[in-house]
């Protein structure tokens, strides 16, 4: 029972429910709570105004909260708001449950009416502080939302069964044991109050004084008040509607909205909602009863990991103190590099206890609290909040899928001391990262007649020595810069032919190969001297090779349009999609990388810029989504260039494409937009924060925006809010511009706002969070936009 606490309490006070009444997003609240979170909305928002205005607006229109203008331009109108109007700066305060609201700005006028019935302020706003959905109160005021009387049952009988005795209601101070319970009054009360405000003479002669016991069972016995009708009060609920789920009365159906409506009779719809929740309940319980072994199975592994530690820790030592007096020094640095392994093995099985615990907690909550509703008796009560829990139930159990029950982390430790080596390699001594060790592979031939340059291009081709029998599982091609500079990757992967585009004409570019598998790199091959052409209409052209110095007649090539091809099997695509290999690349913009304006590399006597113009440098990436980065709620499909979500809550999804020079541009295409969500569209490192909007954390620079507005977002601060939205069918451009460290955002070929971010700098992955409510197409090897070209040109 005590699970279920979180609830039963309101968000906004911290406490038990008062009197709660039910929001049409189906979250409660306090009746008084929510008086004080009421807003004032301005005179053209209100339901008359646009009734007036023909516009057909519901009186319950959600709103976007920053549309009332009631707070700064860098507000985001993200999150909880409240108070009134007439005092917009009044500093904002925290709940208990750390919901942020406003206070009124006055204290309420002294009134002899109840919460519900005293006057509200006209064209009063609320704003749900659990999913922040806004929305105009009628002429009703809060007397236009139900009450949630099965809610007030369940408290009534979860502090019943608290309380170790009944209390004396009247006393002022700290209260006294009861003895007495009026049953007509319904008061507890103690001996001196009883004589002081229970008198036995007058009118109060004739109640039935009982003990406090009893008075508990008949109060709990007593029937409760019949529900009745918000829209006509002295009407009780007879009939369920199916189309707006909700219990409706007599009038509803013969003369209000509901008249064309389908309608059940209230019993079975009672009957057939408390069976579909505990069928339900059934399959959240299997959930948690596997959440329960996950969690021994996590406490096992954390006492099988300090073993396996200490063990470990005793073998180091022992091969340590085997070597000479050099390797002290070393040792010590190698035994932190365990402890390191140790506490991050520790800290990722105790994150996920700690994680798999809250959400454990949560769901028994949900279950018991679900339980307790099932026992009312009141079908009316029961289905005013039974489709929002058996949604919420469902919910719940979706979130214990798709690996949530599988522990991050081995508990064994993958390091092996090599202690072989001579004296003078003591300083190179490192854990070798693979328990089976197996021979490295053989150093890589370069087939010289495959080998050709044309124009600025080049190809090379390798392949394996004949008699290896050692797998490789990849190849890394390196190049020079041109100039007699250092070797840079430009491709890994499987291939054994690669087209080098975008190289200097009339430069001397040095080549060479080596090959990896789960053991370790091979040793490089011989290296292949490479020469471009000296204008775009030279003929073909002679590659010089080192050993022998020979000249050999080169083969004549087709340039390719990307930045670096592949041949044959991806044509057209760029080495940017090739990262399975567990050494792929901090991935540079192709060539940009080696010979980017400014680039100064120790040989080098000129910048670049005088040579190359600026498009020339400019790379072009082919590059989709990657599902292993994704949050388990995104949905790809389309090769991985299409997602969606199936969660209302915004998830987060990565490009495979990781940058960190160069310029790059991406688009992406709204497919569906419904109910005016706000997706967030940016860059982020790996290790950003896959459940909340991106750029909730410093991970992430993202725009996040709407139908009608834009904001720019970095751990979790808003700036520069721009007009002009999205809808389906819009395009958003992405500009990642690494070589002066900003980036740029573009909603329909339109720059949106200034350079959204400067002075980024690292290594950043494509990025967008969505919910179900929006579906994306990712578009990449698109040129960048031709302003910005020209404007870098001049730059």
């Amino acid at each position: 029972m005590e699970e279920m606490e979180e609830e039963l309490k309101c968000p906004v006070c911290g406490s038990f429910y008062r009197e709660p009444i039910i929001l049409p997003c189906s979250h409660n609240l306090c009746q008084a709570c929510a008086r004080n979170i009421l807003v004032q909305t301005p005179e053209s928002e209100s339901p008359q105004s646009r009734r007036a205005s023909g516009s057909g607006v519901s009186d319950y229109d959600y709103l976007d909260l920053d549309k009332m203008s009631l707070y700064s331009e860098a507000d985001s109108g993200y999150g909880s708001y409240g108070g009134f109007a007439s005092a917009p700066t009044t500093p904002c305060q925290k709940s208990p449950n750390g919901v942020r609201v406003f206070p009124p700005a006055m204290p309420p006028p002294a009134t002899h009416l109840s919460p519900a019935l005293a006057p509200v302020p006209r064209n009063s706003c609320i704003t749900c502080p659990q999913c922040h959905r806004s929305l105009i109160l009628d002429d009703r005021g809060l007397r236009g939302f139900p009450k949630n009387r099965v809610l007030e049952g369940v408290i009534d009988r979860y502090q019943q069964s608290k309380a170790a005795a009944l209390k004396c209601q009247l006393c002022e101070k700290a209260p006294k044991e009861a003895t007495v319970m009026c049953e007509q009054c319904d008061v507890f009360y103690c001996d001196p109050c009883r004589l002081r405000c229970h008198p036995p003479r007058g009118p109060l002669a004739k109640h039935r004084l009982v003990p406090p016991a009893q008075g508990r069972v008949s109060r709990r016995l007593s029937p409760r008040k019949v529900s009745t009708c918000t829209d006509h009060e002295l009407e009780n609920h007879s009939m369920y509607c199916v189309q707006c789920k909700m219990p409706v009365c007599y009038q509803c159906l013969e003369e209000g909205k509901h008249s064309s409506h389908e309608v059940k009779a209230l019993g079975a719809m009672w009957k057939l909602h408390k069976s579909q929740l505990s069928q339900a309940l059934n399959g959240l319980s299997d959930r948690a009863k596997e959440a329960k072994e996950f969690l021994v199975q996590l406490r096992n592994m954390v006492q099988q990991i300090q073993e396996n530690s200490v063990e470990f820790e005793a073998c180091l030592v022992a091969q340590c103190d085997a070597l000479i007096d050099a390797l002290n020094r070393r040792k010590a640095q190698l035994l932190a590099r365990v402890n390191k392994e140790h506490e991050h093995k520790l800290k990722v099985v105790r994150d996920q206890i700690s994680h798999c615990t809250v959400k454990l907690r949560q769901t028994t909550g949900l279950m018991e609290y679900c339980l307790e509703v099932i026992k009312e008796n009141d079908p009316s009560g029961f289905l005013q909040i039974s489709d929002a829990l058996i949604r919420r139930v469902h919910l719940t159990e979706d979130q214990w899928g798709k690996g949530t029950l599988t522990p991050r982390m081995t508990t064994d430790f993958d390091l092996s001391l090599d202690n072989s080596p001579l004296l003078q390699s003591i300083h190179q001594l490192d854990f070798v990262q693979v328990k089976a060790s197996s021979p490295v592979p053989a150093t890589p031939i370069l087939q010289l007649e495959e080998c050709c340059t044309h124009n600025n291009s080049a190809t090379l081709s390798w392949k394996q020595p004949p008699l290896s029998t050692v797998p490789a599982d990849g190849y890394i091609l390196e190049l020079d810069d041109g100039n007699g500079g250092q070797f840079r990757e430009v491709y890994v992967g499987k291939e054994t032919m690669c087209t080098v585009d975008g190289l200097h004409f009339n430069s001397t570019y040095n080549a060479r190969v080596k090959a990896f598998n789960k053991t370790g790199v091979s040793p490089y091959s011989k290296t292949l001297v490479l020469q471009t052409s000296e204008d775009t209409d030279s003929e073909e052209q002679t590659l010089p090779f080192p050993v022998p110095s020979e000249r050999l007649p080169l083969r004549r090539m087709s340039p390719f349009s990307s930045t670096l091809n592949l041949q044959p099997s991806f044509p057209g695509r760029s080495y940017f999609d090739f990262r399975s290999s567990p050494h792929q690349l901090s991935l540079h913009s192709s060539l940009q990388s080696l010979n980017a304006p400014g680039c100064n590399f120790e040989t080098q006597s000129a910048p670049y810029s005088q040579l190359v113009d600026i498009k020339k440098l400019l790379a072009v990436a082919w590059f989709a989504f990657d599902p292993g980065s994704a949050h388990s709620d995104i949905i790809l499909s389309n090769d991985n260039l299409t997602v969606t979500c199936s969660s209302y809550d915004d998830r987060v999804v990565l490009g495979k494409t990781g940058f960190s020079k160069g310029v790059h541009y991406w688009e992406l295409t709204v497919d569906r937009y419904d109910n005016h969500p706000d997706p967030a569209f940016g860059v982020a490192r790996m290790d950003v924060m896959k459940d909340v909007m991106l750029g909730k954390d410093d991970k992430a620079w993202a725009m996040y925006v709407d139908n009608n507005r834009s904001w720019f977002m970095h751990n979790n601060s808003h700036t520069n809010r721009t007009e002009g939205g999205i809808a389906k069918g819009a395009t958003i451009g992405v500009l990642l511009d690494l070589n002066r460290k900003n980036l740029t955002f573009f909603i329909n070929d339109e720059q949106q706002g200034p350079i959204a971010f400067d002075n980024v700098e690292g290594l950043f992955f494509p990025a967008v969070s969505l919910n179900r409510n929006v579906q994306v197409t990712l578009h990449t090897g698109l040129p960048v936009p031709d302003f910005y070209s020209s404007r870098a040109s001049i730059a």
